[in-house]
């Protein structure tokens, strides 16, 4: 999917992220329930002793004065009659309406054993709760809430309505509409601020695993991306956890192998150029002992083709400029010391282009990747054309010649040692297939790479893309 990240921490951080908003807002939503559960219970606790204590009054005093003392208390959220006919026989409470039964307890043990009360829920609001907002007499803070202004009771359409009926001791009923709302009930802004420092906090300790875990992973990636540029760089430290130091146990293991497996196969052919270069010396004199001309110039051709093959194979298959230290490098006084030196020779080359910005590099291997290319160009097509290129992150290169290009198929392969593009291998062209290799392994030892490419008015391009950043690693190895 595209929007998934593609990085493994950036996945991790995704999976932990959407976990912890989902716990967060589980226990967000638990807590508040179980909040208005408790504050349901409280408010209907204090409605139920403020019923309590109205019906205690009303009995103690004459029912002359009971009408005066109710045009005091009548006042939302608790409204209260003497006119009210009697309530349905109580029977027992609706299955699972916790708030009933838990009201009726509480206040049937507020009003003692003495009077019976009987209570029931309403199924809709009394007509008196029609206007949320309702004066109160301010002297009366028993009946106050907090509201816009003095004496101002803001009623909540979505509170629990309850009908109670108190029969006093001379058989008097009272009735009260008393409203039981879960105003209070709003997440209050600390808890929001907790949950959000909660959060935070374990999304912090989180990003920081995930980047203690997936740290040794970038490691190693970016060991292995510069294994390629200089096979004897340090080893990875085999340090973190369990896991990490495996793989990095691993890595340095793999590495040596490569190390030793190239080494034992440098020594093998530089043994074997000692072992060709004598008899060639000892062919060499010997040719030079001939009487027939024509005879001698073919076998000291021949020769010397041998002795060429020994030179670049050895010069493919180890590291022949290890030893050349990194130094800022004016590519572009490279090219124009390439070009003298083949027009002396008769060779016409061409500079399109410019690049101002040198180049660190090893000027001895960068000349030897260009000399191949160019020396392919002028074999193939007669003349070259070198166009440099400057962009802020890649320097190119581009050798082009007026050849007769090569097929697609081919590009790769003309990379192989010993390839030749043609079908067979003419002294007339010369060369052993091993020039674009070696322009290819110095290129991608300084970090870049050479691809071959077919140009649209009939040539081949070759195409040196070499990376702006500095180059801190030592030259690497020989291997394609």
């Amino acid at each position: 999917m595209r929007l998934l990240p593609r990085s493994l921490f950036g996945r991790l951080v995704l999976i932990l992220l959407c976990g912890l908003v989902l716990a967060q807002l589980v226990t967000a939503y638990l807590n508040l329930s179980e909040r208005d559960q408790l504050l349901y219970r409280a408010s209907g606790m204090q409605t139920a002793q403020r019923i309590a204590d109205v019906s205690k009054l009303l009995d103690s005093v004459s029912p002359e004065e009971r009408r005066r003392i109710v045009a005091v208390f009548d006042a939302p959220p608790l409204a209260i009659s003497l006119e009210r006919p009697a309530l349905a026989p109580e029977g027992a409470p609706p299955e699972g309406d916790f708030r009933l039964a838990m009201f009726t307890t509480v206040l049937r043990y507020a009003l003692g054993e003495g009077p019976r009360v009987q209570a029931v829920r309403a199924t809709h609001a009394p007509e008196r709760y029609a206007q949320l907002e309702r004066p109160g007499p301010p002297h009366m803070p028993m009946m106050q809430r907090p509201g816009p202004g003095p004496g101002m009771q803001p009623m909540h359409a979505e509170g629990v309505f309850f009908v109670v009926q108190v029969a006093l001791r001379d058989g008097a009923l009272v009735t009260f509409d008393s409203l039981v709302s879960p105003e209070a009930a709003e997440m209050p802004l600390r808890f929001g601020l907790t949950l959000l420092v909660l959060l935070g906090t374990v999304v912090a300790l989180s990003l920081v695993a995930v980047r203690w875990v997936t740290g040794p992973l970038s490691a190693l990636a970016t060991a292995a991306e510069r294994l390629g540029e200089d096979i004897h760089r340090p080893p990875l430290p085999e340090t973190g956890p369990l896991e990490a130091r495996r793989a990095a146990r691993a890595f340095n293991t793999m590495q040596q192998r490569l190390q030793r497996f190239i080494a034992d196969r440098t020594r093998i052919l530089t043994a074997m150029s000692h072992d060709l270069k004598t008899p060639i010396t000892r062919l060499r004199l010997r040719t030079e002992m001939l009487d027939d001309d024509a005879l001698r110039a073919k076998f000291s051709k021949d020769l010397e083709e041998m002795e060429s093959m020994v030179t670049q194979t050895l010069d493919f298959m180890r590291d022949a400029s290890a030893a050349e230290p990194v130094q800022r490098v004016d590519l572009m006084a490279l090219l124009e010391s390439l070009q003298r030196d083949y027009q002396d020779t008769g060779n016409a080359v061409e500079i399109e282009g410019r690049i101002a910005q040198p180049f660190n590099g090893r000027p001895l291997s960068l000349r030897r990747c260009l000399t191949n290319l160019l020396d392919n160009a002028i074999r193939y097509g007669k003349r070259a054309t070198l166009r440099a290129e400057e962009a802020p992150e890649q320097i190119t290169i581009r050798v082009l010649d007026e050849g007769p290009g090569m097929p697609e198929k081919e590009f790769e392969r003309a990379f192989e040692p010993f390839f030749r593009g043609e079908s067979s291998r003419s002294r007339e062209t010369g060369g052993t297939g091993l020039g674009l290799g070696i322009a290819r392994n110095i290129a991608r030892a300084h970090g870049g790479d050479l691809e071959l490419k077919n140009r649209p008015q009939g040539g081949l391009e070759a195409i040196l893309s070499l990376p702006q950043a500095t180059l801190r690693v030592p030259f690497a190895s020989g291997t394609p």
